[in-house]
């Protein structure tokens, strides 16, 4: 016995760190191939092994890799991934191996607990407690091991992803310590979110030791996120992205032997498309061969094979097959007993005949389908009414032996009835075990719950009402990065709340009003946020504050500081009713909408008020007000407190990705990344600059890719390199969003600052002009206005134009700010390049 519960084995994917196997893709004399019990030579594919080979070199020697297979269904990917174990183990490297699951897709970090579970015991004392406190949430083995002598952490008390994901970087230098490592992760395509941003950190921080991570998916269904991660590590050196090609009609003769005529040769390959899973199936049927492969389909001959394959197997090996498919990836005799509703000796019965007949194979007590094409194949000759059931029958066993909600859940969404509240409350659970960790995980169990909730469901036996589980979905949406869901929940929601049910109406419209900004519809969040505050008896009450706050971020992303003003002023800096985060909140707002309106002696009062509270805040404090905390980094950048800024950025950001809160990161990279480069660090500015576009990128809004392009393109230039920054600019000014607002003017600034670095004047002088409005009416915040001038009093100054060089300078003169050193530093220059010239020097 391993010390582990029957729970604890019932329903993860786990390999249990076997090599992966996979269809047989057949070789020739010389080829390739370790001679495993299903396993045939390997035919061609000389570029990926190549790859692969010279990967495992580089590791071997110290050096971080990541490879990514990209293949269709079929194509032989997890063979290959065999190949790389073969490979890792000649060179003494240890390997890990795990596998994302088509119909476990809702296990959070499910394909690197497959990978990892097992070899966590022997490595507790090197992890320390701290680490395996952390870890405890994610990985089952563990539970058993630590006995009850450390404390686990609970739905109370959640295990941020950032924390989790440095926790498992040290697990994985702590396995490689001795021999090396290859993490193994095949089907990624099927891998849950979370498990695609601890790959995407570990790509970012890679493990300090000898590490390779390979990966393998289908890019039909790779998530964006997914393909961005492979692009990155591409683009930073660090990967290979490695297509993985049909077969060529002469492999597939390779493959099929002499033994096969040259006409069936061809009819194998025209109808396999030259797939090798594909072709395998078809060589197992006598059927004549149907019309070749279709674009994303399975062709109707291969489904044809297989289905006869399946109709071959007696009554109860298929009923066994069947309740397998059902209850996980890789399973266990007893599980799959459950789910078929047989005895445990037919089943293992039916399972020698499953082995017998190359349907599933075995490894360490379990069990797990050759390839995923016949799971799945397994799981549609079930007759849904029967699939149903079986898994109520695993759902039901799984809650007698004390499974954790998380396991439950995907087997409760698909039998649970409507108003049956022992489901609600198993996928209510699973979700806001997973809120902070994986919220696009804990979203799909919210909704799973919502759908077996009746429409007018109240509160009771620690069941949450209708409407407290959808504000709870809506803020997991929200924050979490699905801005289109989250707005739609929290709109439902108001439609839904009763009028007078303040407090709640205005935390929806909060939520509401901040995705339709990052949506690029200011307008309605503005509107909206009004239109709940009109409707409030007294506009002044501590239910009116969240929206208040709401409205003054909204006034002054639109410079109209003076109305931003008006509304701080009616709000007091603390009150007996308030949270002590709420003060901490107002206080973050303060500084912004005063240094605007110029009264800088406040806004610095205000900046050093807000810095001594957030000293003494735990950061639990600042993760519900993250937009506000946002701001006054924001307006300590303005003011000059660079360094102070940039402390305040980082820890912005460690509290944002700690709690999930994706929609406020890209700003916050922004702000970071401008902070370093005006303190010199510029290779931490471009590092923080390209981290923030591809967050912007991901979330998919117009008004974060723009405020990500734009800091890229003012790092590029004062790094030097003002061809990247104009394109950068060009492409931030051509999403045309942000229009008559401070971001969107940013944009042409920083397209004006690369041109004029790349001598084309006249261009940059309407570039800048453009960002100024003329300088008439601007949406550039004093310090950017300040740089114009001092910009065109240089441009001026070198064109010989000494006049309107003097009345730049004089207009710099007008910007200087009382108390802000490098505001004046600037003016100070601009008067500097009119009375000497175009260079300071002279």
């Amino acid at each position: 016995m391993d010390g582990r519960t029957d729970q604890q084995r019932a329903d993860r994917p786990r390999p249990a760190g076997h090599s992966p196997g996979g269809p047989a893709t057949g070789r020739g004399p010389g080829e390739r191939g370790d001679g495993r019990p299903g396993q045939v030579p390997l035919v061609g594919r000389h570029d990926v092994l190549q790859v692969l080979d010279e990967s495992l070199d580089e590791a071997a020697d110290g050096v971080f890799r990541f490879v990514a297979l990209a293949g269709e269904p079929g194509a032989g990917k997890t063979r290959l991934l065999g190949e790389l174990t073969a490979g890792a183990v000649a060179r003494k490297l240890a390997v890990s191996s795990g596998r994302a699951a088509e119909f476990e897709q809702e296990m959070p970090f499910g394909a690197v607990v497959d990978a990892l579970d097992d070899h966590l015991e022997e490595h507790l004392p090197e992890l320390g407690p701290a680490t395996v406190k952390l870890l405890l949430p994610v990985f089952p083995a563990l539970a058993s091991v630590v006995h009850g002598t450390m404390p686990t952490v609970t739905g109370n008390t959640p295990v941020a992803r950032y924390q989790l994901f440095r926790a498992v970087r040290r697990l994985l230098e702590q396995l490689a310590a001795e021999d090396g490592l290859v993490l193994i992760l095949d089907d990624v395509h099927w891998a849950d979110e979370a498990t695609i941003e601890l790959l995407d950190y570990l790509v970012r921080h890679p493990p300090r030791a000898r590490v390779m991570i390979a990966v393998a998916f289908r890019p039909a269904q790779a998530s964006a996120r997914l393909a961005a991660l492979v692009e990155a590590s591409v683009q930073g050196a660090c990967g290979h992205r490695v297509r993985v090609r049909p077969l060529t009609e002469d492999e597939v003769a390779q493959l099929l032997g002499p033994d096969v005529t040259a006409t069936r040769c061809r009819e194998l390959f025209e109808a396999s498309g030259g797939n090798p899973f594909y072709l395998e199936a078809l060589a197992r049927s006598e059927e004549p061969l149907a019309e070749g492969p279709r674009e994303g389909d399975m062709p109707p001959a291969v489904r044809a094979a297989l289905q006869m394959e399946l109709s071959g197997l007696s009554p109860d090996a298929l009923r066994v097959a069947r309740g397998a498919a059902v209850a996980a990836d890789e399973f266990a005799p007893a599980l799959a007993a459950v789910a078929a509703e047989v005895s445990d000796p037919v089943a293992l019965s039916a399972l020698d005949e499953l082995v017998a007949r190359d349907i599933v194979r075995p490894g360490a007590g379990r069990f797990r389908f050759r390839h995923p094409l016949v799971r799945h194949a397994a799981y549609g000759s079930a007759a849904a009414g029967w699939r149903l059931a079986a898994h109520a029958r695993i759902a039901t066993y799984l809650a007698e032996i004390g499974a954790p909600a998380a396991v439950r859940a995907r087997h409760v969404e698909r039998s649970g009835r409507v108003g049956d509240r022992p489901a609600i409350a198993t996928l209510v659970e699973a979700g806001r075990a997973y809120a902070t960790q994986a919220p696009v995980t804990a979203g799909h169990w919210l909704k799973a719950a919502l759908r077996l909730m009746p429409e007018n469901a109240p509160a009771g036996a620690g069941l949450p009402s209708r409407l407290d589980l959808l504000m709870e979905l809506a803020q997991v949406q929200s924050v979490g990065g699905a801005l289109t869901e989250g707005r739609e929940t929290a709109r439902t929601l108001l439609r839904l709340l009763p009028g007078d049910a303040y407090e709640r109406r205005a935390k929806a419209a909060r939520l509401a009003a901040l995705m339709e900004r990052q949506l690029d519809r200011p307008h309605e969040a503005r509107s909206l946020l009004l239109d709940e505050l009109r409707n409030m008896p007294d506009p002044r009450s501590p239910a009116a504050i969240p929206l208040r706050m709401r409205l003054v971020a909204e006034r002054t992303m639109r410079l109209e500081f003076r109305a931003a003003q008006a509304v701080l002023d009616l709000m007091p800096d603390d009150s007996d009713d308030w949270e002590p985060s709420l003060k901490v909140a107002v206080a973050a707002l303060r500084p912004m909408p005063a240094f605007a309106g110029g009264r800088v002696a406040d806004a610095l009062r205000y900046a050093e008020a807000a810095d001594r509270l957030l000293h003494t805040a735990p950061n639990e404090h600042l993760a519900d007000w993250m937009d506000a905390i946002a701001w006054l980094c924001w307006a300590e950048t303005m003011l000059g407190r660079y360094r102070t800024a940039a402390r305040h950025f980082e820890r912005a950001l460690d509290v944002a990705r700690d709690t999930g809160q994706l929609y406020v990161v890209t700003n916050l990279l922004a702000g970071l990344a401008r902070s370093y480069g005006t303190l010199g660090n510029l290779a931490q500015a471009a590092s923080a600059a390209e981290d923030s576009v591809e967050e912007a990128r991901l979330v998919a809004s117009g008004q974060q890719i723009v405020f990500a392009l734009t800091q890229q393109s003012l790092v590029a230039t004062w790094s030097g390199n003002e061809e990247t920054a104009l394109r950068h600019a060009d492409e931030a000014v051509a999403t045309g969003a942000g229009v008559g607002e401070w971001w969107g003017s940013m944009a042409h600034y920083a397209r004006a600052m690369a041109l004029f670095g790349l001598g084309r004047q006249d261009e940059g002088v309407q570039a800048i002009m453009k960002a100024a409005n003329g300088f008439d009416t601007p949406t550039l915040d004093q310090r950017t206005l300040l740089s114009c001038a001092e910009t065109l009093a240089q441009v001026e100054a070198g064109r010989g134009r000494r006049d309107a060089a003097l009345q730049w300078a004089e207009r710099a003169q007008h910007m200087r700010l009382e108390g802000v050193d490098s505001n004046n530093a600037l003016a100070d220059l601009a008067r500097a390049h009119a009375l000497l010239g175009s260079d300071p020097a002279e």
